[in-house]
């Protein structure tokens, strides 16, 4: 629109001039070299403006001329860089697609056309990578230093270089070039905090952390959480050889993450120990409340030096009361309860945790409390045997490790704050083993075979050579069974029958075609061949009521073999 209205401007111009001329008529005369020109001033307007293009066109003609070499020239180079740049392209794509042929066939024709382009280097360096050629792709990272636009790129290549090799030394010090060159690099800034935090150097590791923060690279919550597990690395670290500078680092881990369990459980035992017992308590019940765990219930209890075991009792039941249906809540009530020999009220504790299933500490528990109430060792290795299969409760666990202990760094991958309380998901859908298989790994003296509780198998006894005759034994009237004594079937809800592992002789008369009753194995003789009686213990009880410690084994049959169930 602005143009429309300047050319019309323009033209209204040229017209009032035109009228302005018509209206004053003249002539022109001009006299030069002799010659004489005389003319109407309209027609010497004209004529000047004629001459005026006339000149013009000739001075563009002129510079085409003599300018054609230089075109052509500009249009060579035009041309290869266009051819360049598509090299780079389709380079590019050949790296991702992962054809190492193709990229080397593309940084080729890339390196003759724009040799001195940056992209050309990116892709010279990558094409290297994916060829595995490493000494190629450090030279091209290395060119990438001399230009400033892609120094830092140059950095990240030499940096991820390093790393691959395993020369942490040059890969810090590159990644310290990054930082000091240009402070917002993400990926400089975390390299650095990984290499202080594996290095243990905790407040190198803060620095790093605040400088990420006020960087905006990592939101303040992540911020507050990584600083408070530094302080408490830190705190550990420090609490042997100094034990000020240790509980003033756990005090502000917990200010800034209360629900941190390593630095409220180490701030509350070291402030127990200067005799800040209210504090210390304070302390604990608050990060009880935020997230319960068995080192602050045991931090709790052990607050007061001194403490009878009905004192340690009634303080779980005061921490118990924050968290009343916690299962954490639960088990350190019922272990207190234990220690002051409150057995009942143990029991009553611990019934509704069994009765939905128990986990490993609550059968080491039931475990710990039939020996002290009872001494039933049958009881107590039957806890033990389920302990083995139950499901397992919460431990520390980070990149697929469990540990029981809280490390502020995964030994796997040296992430920071990488371990979390939880349940490890590797024991999640084991299927449990046989009671009768735990039993037997108890008890070496005694081996069981496992048996299924759908079908029960008939065991055939071995014939063996007859053994001199015995003494003559009471004579007992013939049973119209068979040789062999099938086993009678057992119903599915009794329990798993286990039968000894060694076969049992049994000695029968061979029978002869011309007696017409079958041939019944004598007493006396599978008396003798009945190996010893194993040892049976319970399975499958209620949680609070296992059972009888022992059950006395029925009398064997007349069958030539002993079945226990």
């Amino acid at each position: 629109m602005v143009r429309v209205l300047v050319y019309l401007a323009v033209f209204a111009c040229l017209a009032f001039g035109a009228v302005w001329l018509a209206d004053r008529p003249g002539e022109v005369s001009v006299l030069w070299q002799g010659y004489r020109i005389e003319t109407s001033v309209a027609l010497a307007a004209v004529g000047i403006v004629a001459l005026a293009f006339l000149v013009l066109l000739v001075w563009a003609i002129f510079r085409f001329v003599f300018g054609l070499p230089s075109a052509f020239s500009l249009s060579s180079r035009a041309r290869r860089r266009a051819r360049g740049f598509e090299a780079v392209s389709r380079g590019m794509v050949a790296i991702g697609a992962g054809d190492p042929i193709a990229a080397g066939r593309y940084t080729g024709e890339a390196r003759r056309f724009v040799p001195g382009e940056p992209l050309t280097l990116l892709l010279e360096a990558q094409t290297a990578q994916l060829s595995g050629d490493r000494a190629q792709a450090e030279a091209a990272f290395k060119a990438m230093l001399e230009k400033s636009e892609t120094r830092v790129l140059g950095l990240r290549g030499l940096f991820v270089e390093a790393k691959r090799r395993g020369d942490v030394t040059a890969a810090r010090a590159f990644a310290d070039d990054a930082v000091r060159r240009s402070p917002s690099l993400a990926w400089a800034n975390d390299a650095l905090l990984d290499f202080h935090t594996q290095a243990g150097d905790w407040a190198s590791a803060r620095t790093a952390v605040e400088r990420r923060a006020a960087l905006r690279l990592a939101d303040k919550a992540e911020a507050r959480r990584q600083r408070a597990v530094l302080l408490a690395a830190e705190a550990l670290q420090a609490r042997d050889n100094e034990p000020e500078k240790a509980l003033a680092a756990a005090l502000e881990a917990v200010k800034l993450s209360p629900a941190l369990t390593p630095a409220a459980a180490l701030a509350g035992r070291m402030l127990a120990e200067r005799g800040d017992v209210r504090k210390a308590s304070k302390l604990l019940e608050a990060a009880w409340k935020d997230a319960p765990h068995p080192d602050i219930a045991a931090a709790y209890l052990d607050a007061r030096p001194g403490d009878s075991a009905l004192d340690r009792l009634a303080r779980a039941v005061t921490l118990t009361k924050l968290r009343p249906s916690d299962p954490e809540s639960v088990l350190a009530l019922a272990g207190a309860a234990i220690q002051a020999r409150e057995f009942q009220k143990a029991r009553e504790t611990l019934k509704p945790l069994l009765a939905g299933g128990a986990s490993v500490r609550a059968c080491l528990l039931m475990a710990e409390l039939e020996d002290a109430e009872h001494g039933a060792a049958g009881r107590v290795r039957e806890w033990l045997a389920r302990a083995t299969r139950a499901p397992r409760d919460a431990a520390w666990v980070a990149d697929g490790l469990v540990s029981d202990h809280w490390m502020p760094v995964s030994p796997i991958t040296g992430r920071l704050d990488a371990f979390v309380w939880t349940v490890p998901p590797a024991t999640l859908g084991n299927r449990a083993q046989a009671v009768d298989d735990v039993l037997a790994d108890l008890d070496d003296s005694t081996k069981l075979i496992e048996a299924k509780a759908e079908s029960v198998t008939t065991i055939e006894p071995a014939a063996v050579v007859p053994p001199p005759p015995p003494p003559p034994a009471p004579k007992q009237e013939p049973k119209p069974e068979p040789a062999v004594a099938a086993v009678p079937p057992v119903p599915k809800e009794e329990p798993t029958p286990v039968v000894d592992s060694k076969p049992v002789e049994a000695v029968a008369e061979p029978a002869t075609p011309a007696e017409a009753k079958p041939a019944v194995a004598k007493p006396a003789t599978a008396r003798e061949a009945t190996p010893p009686k194993p040892v049976i213990f319970p399975v499958s009880h209620a949680p609070d009521d296992p059972g009888p410690e022992e059950e006395p084994p029925p009398e064997p049959k007349k069958s030539g073999f002993r079945l226990f169930g």
